[in-house]
């Protein structure tokens, strides 16, 4: 019996599995927040090593690019600011002080808006983007402890997670009022919606799963609750219009969820306390921030196995590449 076909389909997976990108192709960084340790890890995704760190303001929690693709956001809680970064070399562009506890951060999609949560401070932020400054439009006081953001596909509309005080709130754009707010389960999180703008997924760290809401018409209406997983917390789409993955932070997992459905349709292994996920650009790969053991753990999509992990800094937080599957 030949084996030798056999062996090179096995060696073929298992080096699109550790080295994702094709021969020859220039590699992008791979971004990973320490919240701690008041930096940012760079990860080479060809040898899987942090090669540098750099130093960012204090508590960076989220990163986010600009409209142009030029820079990645990495938003400093605690030291007021935003570090500039260049998405392709890692190297820093600027510093913008002066934003006062940016836990979250988005733009709209026409790029007219940026926002950020203040989680310590408890309001959001919403500013005017010219292309290249922020212009304070409004500062909106909310609830306690505002957690994440998402903004609607038309613009109109930002959706935010109130962590402690178990609310969704809707705040109109143009006007930089609340719109509606609604009592949710316990510890809500990050908030995912649908492409049509229809359905709002709602992560709950306190529980065990994912609210849904209807958020199609004036109020909100909640349908379902999608069972993931302990402590649901961080959303990334799988790239495929379908499906979107959701972190479990307490249960060390993360789940796959069908868009169609509604329900959960698959489970990976995740260690170590799984917060912010990214996908890499054919869905190949996950790479998820493991928050108690500062590490970035990378897991096949297909086999649903941890192909690596990587040593980063001090509770790792936000992971982004600009190689990353369609959102």
């Amino acid at each position: 019996m030949n084996f030798l076909p056999r062996f090179a389909t096995v060696l073929t997976v298992w080096f699109a599995a550790i080295f994702p990108f094709p021969a020859g192709a220039q590699a992008r960084p791979i971004f990973v927040l320490n919240s701690l340790d008041a930096s940012v890890s760079i990860v080479d995704p060809a040898t899987w090593k942090e090669t540098r760190r750099i130093s960012t303001g204090k508590e960076p929690h989220h990163l986010y690019m600009t409209p142009d693709e030029k820079s990645i956001i990495i938003a400093n809680a605690l030291s007021d600011s935003l570090t500039f970064i260049d998405p392709k070399t890692a190297e820093v562009q600027r510093t913008v002080r002066g934003i006062l506890d940016p836990y979250q951060l988005r733009f709209s999609p026409d790029m007219k808006w940026f926002v950020t949560a203040a989680n310590r401070l408890n309001h959001v932020d919403i500013y005017r983007w010219d292309g290249k400054d922020l212009t304070l439009a409004k500062r909106v006081a909310s609830s306690k402890t505002p957690s994440h953001l998402w903004i609607d596909s038309k613009s109109t509309t930002v959706f935010v997670s109130m962590q402690d005080s178990d609310e969704l709130v809707a705040v109109d754009l143009a006007t930089q009022t609340p719109k509606w707010r609604v009592k949710t389960g316990p510890m809500p999180a990050d908030v995912y919606v649908t492409a049509d703008d229809k359905t709002l997924l709602l992560g709950l760290t306190g529980g065990n799963g994912v609210e849904v809401y209807d958020v199609s018409g004036k109020e909100p209406k909640r349908t379902k609750v999608i069972g993931t997983g302990d402590g649901a917390h961080a959303f990334r789409a799988a790239g495929d219009k379908r499906h979107v993955f959701v972190s479990n932070r307490v249960a060390n997992t993360i789940s796959k969820i069908d868009l169609q459905t509604l329900e959960a349709v698959g489970h990976y292994p995740a260690p170590g306390g799984p917060d912010c996920i990214e996908v890499s650009a054919g869905g190949k790969l996950l790479m998820v921030s493991s928050r108690w053991a500062r590490k970035l753990t990378v897991i096949d999509t297909e086999s649903r196995k941890i192909v690596r992990q990587v040593n980063v800094g001090k509770s790792p937080h936000g992971v982004w590449t600009l190689d990353h599957a369609p959102r």
